[in-house]
């Protein structure tokens, strides 16, 4: 299992958006931008879903995903399986993050990443290599 090491965890904190991609069950790719998102551990993301429709038939299908983050020069994917929850804790907190800025925004779930690894996407002789 890939852990979020403190400079992870610092960009995904400042970067406003992320791009989280999914692909079906024949393989056909989707990729949305993400404003509301939280870690949850050393290995685990909290996505918030507002608007997500393919997102969620492809989860249902293939709950394999990537999370794509970078700021200026510095950047990270994220790979793991994802699950969708509509109730409890992680969707009352999502729910929460939402309303401080949207009180009138209106969550209808949320989507938790397990994290199995991590790849550098920085430009430069590392790009692509993954996080041991």
């Amino acid at each position: 299992m890939a852990k979020l090491n403190d400079e992870m965890k610092t960009l995904l904190n400042e970067v406003p958006i992320c791009v989280f991609a999914t692909a079906d069950k024949s393989g056909i790719p989707n990729a949305v931008p993400i404003h509301y998102h939280k870690i949850m551990g050393d290995a685990k993301i909290m996505l918030v879903d507002n608007f997500m429709k393919k997102t969620l038939l492809n989860i249902n299908a293939n709950p394999n995903v990537s999370i794509s983050v970078w700021k200026e020069k510095t950047g990270y994917q994220f790979k793991g399986t994802a699950r969708v929850e509509t109730s409890g804790d992680n969707f009352d907190s999502g729910t929460e993050m939402v309303k401080k800025s949207n009180p009138k925004g209106n969550p209808k779930g949320v989507v938790i990443i397990d994290i199995d690894s991590i790849y550098i996407t920085s430009p430069g002789p590392e790009a692509g290599n993954k996080v041991e």
